[in-house]
Parts: C-alpha cells; sequence; structure tokens
C-alpha cells in the first residue's frame, strides 16, 4: 500500500462515504485524500450542500460512530466482489481471486486495503470543516476532534 492513511481517518472516511450514498443517493467519494489532520472526499454532485445539509451530514456520521460499531475484514472471491460492489476504483490485476471487504457493523461494507479501528468509538468526533461545489464536483473536508 502506497498511502499511509490513520485508521481513525480512514474509518470515519467510510461512514462518511456510507451517509453520502445513504442521504444524497450518490456514489462513494472519488477522490480522497486522507491526513491524520485533516482529510477531504469529492463527489460528484449537481450542487452544494446547505448549512442545514451539512449540519444533519455530521449529526449523521456521529450517530453512526456513536453506535460503537464493530470494524471487521473478510475476504470475498473476486466473483462475488464484482457481483456486490463497484470495484472502478480497484486497479486491474487479473492475479487477484479474493477481495479484502471491509465492514463497519451492518452500516456499510466495501472493498479496501487501508487500515482502520476495531470499533468507531475509536474514531472521536467528526466534524466538517467547509465543502464546496465547483464543476460539478462537492469537496467535503473534515476533521476528528
Amino acid at each position: 500500500m502506497s498511502k499511509q492513511y490513520d485508521p481513525k481517518m480512514h474509518s470515519a472516511e467510510h461512514i462518511l462515504n456510507r451517509a453520502m450514498v445513504s442521504t444524497f443517493g450518490c456514489d462513494r467519494c472519488f477522490s480522497a485524500h486522507i491526513n491524520k489532520n485533516k482529510s477531504k472526499c469529492d463527489y460528484y454532485f449537481d450542487r452544494p450542500l446547505t448549512e442545514v445539509e451539512i449540519n444533519e451530514l455530521q449529526e449523521n456520521v456521529n450517530q453512526e460512530i456513536e453506535k460503537d460499531h464493530p470494524i471487521v475484514i473478510a475476504m470475498v472471491s473476486k466473483e462475488d466482489a464484482q457481483q456486490q460492489f463497484n470495484l472502478a476504483r480497484v486497479p486491474e490485476n487479473d492475479e487477484i481471486s479474493e477481495f479484502r471487504i471491509v465492514h463497519i457493523g451492518e452500516y456499510d461494507a466495501c472493498p479496501c486495503i487501508g487500515p482502520h479501528v476495531r470499533s468507531t468509538r475509536e474514531i472521536g468526533q467528526f466534524k466538517i470543516t467547509t465543502s464546496g461545489f465547483e464543476d460539478g464536483v462537492l469537496r467535503i473536508r473534515f476533521k476528528l476532534l
């Protein structure tokens, strides 16, 4: 793995992605920069978020963190992964026969090679610092307190 993700921040990114998909019906982020101090996710979107939506999104993420979901890693066959998940961001490799799936309780599951905490309570409080919209891309910047 070439990137060194912070486990807390990376786990928070997964929860944010599921919250975006569930709330707005968009896809998971197409680009992310995950850093220990601050992070960002970019989504294909059609407008900026309102202040109310930002507050609700932040609250939804924090509610899921507080539920203390266990984070479990499972391996699934390539065929099962192709049926269950969008693998567009996964590099093509014919030698791969299994995919590593990160499950956040029953809330979220997706292919991922990054490090994660064992339970969502380890993440801390999630805070959206800013958001912006330009040329069909919604950027959400966040940190953990």
